[in-house]
């Protein structure tokens, strides 16, 4: 069911003007299709779903080399959850595809509210969209693995999103400090090296023993996703104005991950150049 009036909303992106529409919408889930080019030229088509009752946001896309990216935003936790199903190198040993999951806090303004997602539509589906604002990439250095069987203690959602990735999700340990200070049980995690005593560990890149542990660093980005709200300001009679929201403001950020893995065979995205 939706109510009878739409409002039409105009945003500049990358000097293209691309005109959006918030739909005043009473459904709980919504989702929207977004054609987004990536860094390397490809176009790729990036699916966005809000679920206002979870207070939940999923982007998920395809990278240029097949790797399937999954973000998930879960408000309710202030838990951010990564996915890449990356495809195996058969003829390395390795199987079809490779599933790794990256968990952290969620921070405020990182991604704009489920509920003004929920609302975003667009007037011209086939245009290709390139984010307003590059960000950095965000170093991130993942020391502990996340049991997944007890990790509904910091989302609802890592269980349906990891589960392919049971042996390989990990966390960041000042992210671990905080949940255990909220309650989780130390179950939910394990310390993984160097901590555990291997001070010696070398750059999965500079390492040719397929079965020697090593240092891996994966990277993705998230080409096209809604960062912030707008908002304008409405001209009443009597000279008064007050603010409304009025469109979104897209960004691109990156993020890599440097974590353990027990053989250089789980890492062999990561060679040296």
């Amino acid at each position: 069911m939706f109510a009878r009036w739409l409002l039409p909303v105009s945003v500049r992106n990358n000097g293209v003007l691309v005109t959006l529409i918030l739909l005043i919408s009473f459904s709980v889930c919504s989702e929207l299709k977004v054609r987004v080019r990536l860094a390397d030229g490809q176009i790729t088509e990036e699916t966005l779903e809000a679920d206002s009752e979870r207070d939940s946001i999923t982007v998920e896309f395809k990278q240029g080399d097949g790797t399937l990216i999954t973000f998930v935003a879960d408000f309710k936790q202030d838990v951010k959850i990564f996915r890449a199903l990356v495809l195996g190198e058969l003829e390395r040993g390795q199987s079809q595809y490779q599933a790794l999951c990256f968990i952290a806090r969620l921070s405020h303004n990182e991604i704009i509210p489920s509920e003004s997602m929920a609302r975003l539509r667009q007037k011209n589906p086939r245009a290709v969209r390139s984010a307003e604002e590059r960000r950095g990439v965000e170093q991130l250095t993942m020391s502990a693995a996340v049991n997944l069987s007890r990790a509904w203690q910091l989302s609802a959602h890592i269980h349906n999103v990891c589960g392919e990735a049971r042996e390989s999700i990990y966390a960041r340990e000042a992210d671990v400090k905080h949940w255990l200070e909220q309650g989780a049980e130390g179950s939910v995690f394990e310390a993984l090296p160097p901590a555990a005593g291997v001070p010696e560990l070398q750059p999965c890149r500079a390492v040719r023993d397929l079965w020697q542990p090593c240092a891996c660093s994966y990277g993705l980005r998230l080409e096209w996703y809604p960062c912030l709200l707008k908002y304008c300001r409405s001209r009443e009679p009597a000279g008064k104005s007050s603010p409304y929201k009025c469109g979104i403001k897209s960004c691109s950020k990156g993020y890599r991950f440097d974590y353990y893995v027990p053989r250089r065979q789980l890492c062999l995205w990561d060679e040296e150049t």
